[in-house]
């Protein structure tokens, strides 16, 4: 597959990028995927008062299950499968039971029906792969589309908010630091997305650029940190956080209209080329 047909059509299999960039990316993965990994039996521990999952076992399990992922897509997608926040609504539901059966039960006992319940929602999985296995992932996707998935991902990142708030109030320094890397990186990314967008003869792909700059000077600032009061502080980081998803909303707009138009373009150049055949 050609640079420029993978730019349009999109990467199926990252095995035609060659074994360095695949590495790069799943390292790039694994280190994303890794806090989140560890965070979920942290954050289960705190819903189970200290007897919740173990980092170690779930350490375990996401390695043994990345090597099965790995195993049956035949080494197409270098990624790493972590733990899903998703769950995470369910143990502290069941660790907030106090009636019936779950009055007298201690923390731990009312863990392995927090686990019972993922087994459960995993044998449901395993249903709704046979299903689009049998139907096919185009008529699952137009039930599916980005804006009922989204705002499921959403949900999922604000019922976290206020851990994040705790989290970060035991020590701002580390919090600032890790929110600033995040903000810098997010603007090197922009500076890339100008890029492609320049190379693709987009005709305004000098706002991305502007979004690049405007987030690495963000970052800088959130770095500096040059305000005196955390209250202060917590008010950047609030207005800091809207413009950089105000801007990833521009940039992923922008990218659905470039793909709209590269798709029109593929499509009228496979009808004259069906022309001239017939001809």
């Amino acid at each position: 597959m050609s640079e420029q047909s993978q730019k349009t059509t999109g990467i199926r299999d990252a095995r035609t990028l060659g074994i360095p960039k695949m590495l790069l990316l799943g390292i790039q993965h694994m280190f994303a995927m890794f806090g989140a990994t560890i965070l979920v039996p942290i954050l289960t521990n705190v819903y189970f008062e200290g007897e919740g999952l173990s980092v170690q076992v779930t350490l375990i399990c996401a390695g043994l299950g990345t090597l099965f992922f790995h195993l049956c897509s035949k080494m197409k997608v270098p990624a790493f499968l972590g733990s899903s926040f998703a769950f995470l609504g369910g143990f502290s539901a069941v660790a907030a039971l106090d009636t019936g059966i779950f009055a007298d039960m201690t923390m731990g006992e009312k863990l392995p029906y927090a686990c019972g319940g993922i087994v459960v929602a995993g044998l449901l999985y395993l249903i709704l792969a046979l299903i689009v296995k049998i139907v096919g992932v185009r008529k699952v996707m137009r039930f599916l589309p980005p804006v009922v998935t989204g705002p499921m991902i959403i949900l999922i990142g604000l019922s976290l908010a206020g851990s994040a708030v705790t989290n970060a109030s035991q020590n701002w320094l580390l919090a600032i630091v890790a929110l600033a890397i995040i903000i810098i990186v997010d603007g090197i990314l922009k500076l890339q997305y100008a890029v492609d967008f320049y190379h693709l003869e987009s005709d305004k792909w000098w706002i991305e650029l502007i979004g690049a700059v405007v987030m690495v000077v963000i970052g800088i600032i959130a770095l500096l940190n040059p305000f005196s009061t955390s209250s202060a502080l917590i008010v950047f980081i609030g207005i800091a956080l809207m413009i950089e998803g105000l801007w990833d909303f521009i940039s992923l707009m922008r990218i659905v209209s470039v793909t709209k138009k590269a798709g029109k373009a593929i499509k009228n150049f496979k009808d004259q080329v069906d022309a001239v055949d017939m001809k």
